[in-house]
C-alpha cells in the first residue's frame, strides 16, 4: 500500500474507528508514515470532524505529489521546497485557497517537529498571499420576515416537511447555528422550557445556546411531527439498523426518516427563498451571519456575541462590527442632508473636471 492509499483509507476509517483504539502518535514507531499518523493525531488529540481531515487529507496528497516530482520526503524538505510548491498554486488558485493550503502545512510540519520527526518548520514565519477582506453575506431583516412569515406550502407537499423546515428556519435564525451544528443536534440537547440547546461545536466544543420563543413554537409542533416521520421510516425498514438507531436521537430528519443532512438544508433553503421572492438565494450560514450582525445592531456587546456563536477568536466576531459599520455608512449616506447635499455636488461635476470642494 502507498503512502496516498494510507491517507485515503485512515481518512474513510475516521467516522466507524473507535478512538479508544487508535494510539497518540507520540507512541508509534518512527518508521510510520508521516502523513497518516498525523490525520490519526487530528481526530485522536483535536477532535476534528471527518469532513476537516478529510480536507487536511486532500492538500496533503497535493503537496506530497509534488515532492514526489522533486525527489524530496516531507520532513526533508527546506524553504526553498516551500516557495516553489506556493508559486505553483498561485497560478492556480485563489489566495484564500493558497492561504489555507500553507495553513495546512503548517499545522503538519509543527507536529512533526513534536514528536521529534523534523528539526524545523519550513513554514515558520512564512506569510501567505494577501486576501481582499469580504464582509459577511447576510440577509437583511425585511428578508428574513419575508422568509419566516412565507407559508411553507412548496410543493413537496408534505405537512410534515413543512413544520420541520420552519422550525430549523427560525432556530438557525434564533441561535445562530452553523448547519453542521444543526443537523448534529439531537431531541436530548433541546431544553425546551429554558429555551436553550446544548450544541457541539468546532473541535468538539459544546456551548450552551439560547433562542426565542418563536423557535420555541415551531420546536412544539415540529416533535409530533417528528415523531410520524420517525415511525414512517421504521416501518418501511428500508435504511439500515445504525441508520435507524440514529434517526431515533436525531431532533431533525428527511423524508425518510433519518438524520438530515447539511446538504439537505441548504436545498431546502434555497427553494424557501425563492417561495419568499427573495429573487436571490442564501446559504444556511447566512443566517447565522445575519443573526450575529442584527445581534451587534441591537446593542449587544461583541464578547457576548462571540460567546454565543462559540468563536474561538474575538478578531472572527469582530467581521460583523464591520459589516454593522458599512450597514451605518449605508444609512448615513441615504439619509443625511450633508451627504445628500455632496452626493449631489459630485453628480453635478462633468467627466474630466474635478469635483467641486464640499
Amino acid at each position: 500500500m502507498t503512502a496516498m492509499d494510507s491517507l485515503t483509507a485512515i481518512t474513510d476509517k475516521i467516522q466507524t474507528k473507535p478512538r479508544l483504539e487508535q494510539k497518540p502518535p507520540v507512541a508509534m514507531a518512527a518508521d510510520r508514515d508521516t502523513m497518516q499518523a498525523f490525520l490519526e493525531a487530528l481526530v485522536v488529540e483535536r477532535h476534528l470532524s471527518a469532513h476537516s481531515v478529510r480536507a487536511y487529507r486532500v492538500d496533503l496528497q497535493h503537496y506530497a505529489d509534488f515532492l514526489h516530482k522533486e525527489r524530496v520526503a516531507p520532513e526533508s524538505a527546506n524553504r526553498d521546497h516551500i516557495h516553489a510548491y506556493a508559486e505553483t498554486l498561485h497560478d492556480a488558485l485563489a489566495p484564500s485557497s493558497v492561504s489555507r493550503r500553507l495553513s495546512a502545512l503548517r499545522t503538519y510540519y509543527r507536529f512533526l517537529m513534536q514528536v521529534g520527526w523534523a528539526t524545523s518548520n519550513p513554514l515558520e514565519g512564512l506569510r501567505g498571499p494577501r486576501q481582499a477582506k469580504t464582509l459577511p453575506r447576510m440577509m437583511s431583516f425585511d428578508e428574513i420576515i419575508a422568509l419566516l412569515s412565507k407559508p411553507l406550502d412548496g410543493d413537496d407537499g408534505d405537512p410534515l416537511l413543512h413544520l420541520r423546515d420552519l422550525a430549523i428556519l427560525e432556530l438557525m435564525y434564533g441561535a445562530g447555528l452553523r448547519v453542521s451544528e444543526l443537523v448534529g443536534l439531537d431531541v436530548v440537547h433541546a431544553r425546551d422550557e429554558e429555551k436553550l440547546l446544548r450544541v457541539r461545536g468546532k473541535g468538539k466544543k459544546t456551548r450552551i445556546v439560547p433562542y426565542g420563543g418563536k423557535a420555541q413554537e415551531a420546536l412544539r409542533n415540529w416533535l409530533p411531527a417528528r415523531r410520524q416521520l420517525l415511525a414512517r421510516g421504521q416501518a418501511t425498514q428500508a435504511e439500515s439498523a445504525a441508520k435507524l438507531a440514529d434517526a431515533d436521537k436525531a431532533l431533525f430528519l428527511n423524508w425518510r426518516g433519518c438524520r438530515l443532512s447539511a446538504r439537505s438544508v441548504a436545498r431546502m433553503l434555497e427553494k424557501r427563498c425563492l417561495l419568499a421572492g427573495l429573487h436571490k438565494t442564501f446559504n444556511p450560514h447566512a443566517l447565522r451571519h445575519s443573526f450575529a450582525t442584527h445581534m451587534l445592531d441591537a446593542g449587544t456587546d461583541v464578547r457576548e456575541v462571540q460567546e454565543l456563536l462559540g468563536h474561538a477568536r474575538l478578531s472572527t466576531t469582530q467581521r460583523y462590527t464591520h459589516a454593522t459599520t458599512a450597514h451605518l455608512m449605508r444609512v448615513y449616506d441615504a439619509a443625511h442632508p450633508h451627504a445628500k447635499l455632496a452626493q449631489a455636488k459630485a453628480g453635478q461635476a462633468k467627466p474630466g473636471q474635478a469635483k467641486p470642494a464640499p
